[in-house]
């Protein structure tokens, strides 16, 4: 079920994307990567409204946009030690396997959230819209780190 970071490298050249996923209580923020597995793009943010109702959303994604394994950003403490989160992330991944089976990589995403919202102060948008797009960017974040890593690996 959880996969390594070389196992993501069996994706390059199959034109299918990752999917990086930042899971919050109330919200899923989404990141897709290109079919080069380069460059992570926002995508979007569901609401969490229920686990069938966010399993069947992130399944219908995952099949229109050829997502071959999903990435989700693993909040460990910054002792690198698990915390309430990161064992929800990880319970959350491991039902959405038994949901629908598809590779999960997580990801030590310490400080993404922090990085990203230093980075929308700084381009001043206001905090109404930083509110509204910092999961899917946060997704981003997470999912760039991961295809940086796999680039250095080739």
């Amino acid at each position: 079920m959880f996969c390594t970071i070389a196992d993501l490298t069996l994706y390059k050249n199959t034109k299918k994307r990752l999917m990086g996923i930042d899971l919050g209580d109330k919200t899923i923020g989404l990141s897709l990567s290109d079919l080069s597995l380069t460059i992570a793009t926002p995508y979007k943010t569901l609401s969490r409204q229920g686990q069938e109702k966010s399993f069947n959303e992130l399944k219908g994604i995952i099949e229109e946009h050829k997502v071959a394994a999903l990435v989700f950003g693993y909040p460990l403490n910054m002792n690198g030690s698990e915390g309430t989160q990161s064992q929800k992330v990880k319970a959350f991944a491991s039902k959405f396997y038994e949901f629908y089976p598809i590779p999960i990589f997580l990801w030590d995403e310490r400080l993404s959230t922090a990085a990203v919202t230093r980075t929308m102060i700084t381009a001043d948008l206001s905090r109404k819209r930083q509110k509204e797009v910092v999961d899917k960017m946060a997704a981003s974040f997470i999912l760039q780190g991961v295809l940086d890593t796999l680039k250095r690996m080739e």
